[in-house]
């Protein structure tokens, strides 16, 4: 009984390693995976922190490019502001003068009724 007993003894440390090994490998697949999703995460970040400077440099540019065209537009801007507001105070001016004329002259020709016949409406048959 004791070879019996040794020999069962035996495979059951076989199979023990066994196990031991294979376990040994997940625990390495494991590590290995974690690593690489690490990784991942790592390259994920930097690449975000790239894209991000990448944007900032971009809108940098823009905004240096866009002040640089849009002042001469400025420019154009303000002469025509100046030259409407001088038209504006030359037409309120010449209304400041000749208004109370129109407006007397307004109601001078809607109170005074002078019936007239208009030329295309025909008076009566000529023989």
């Amino acid at each position: 009984m004791s070879a019996q007993n040794s020999k069962g003894i035996q495979t059951l440390l076989d199979s023990e390693r066994e196990a031991q090994k294979i376990v040994q490998k997940v625990d390495h697949s494991q590590r290995i995976w974690k690593d690489r999703s690490k990784r991942v995460k790592d390259a994920r970040s930097e690449a975000q922190k790239d894209i991000d400077d990448y944007r900032k440099e971009k809108e940098e540019e823009f905004q240096k490019f866009e002040k640089e065209h849009t002042s001469g537009n400025k420019k154009a801007e303000e002469d025509a502001d100046k030259d409407a507001e001088e038209q504006m105070s030359s037409i309120k001016g010449a209304g400041d003068k000749k208004g109370q004329d129109v407006v007397n002259d307004l109601l001078r020709v809607v109170t005074e009724v002078k019936p007239e016949v208009p030329d295309r409406v025909a008076g009566p048959p000529k023989a």
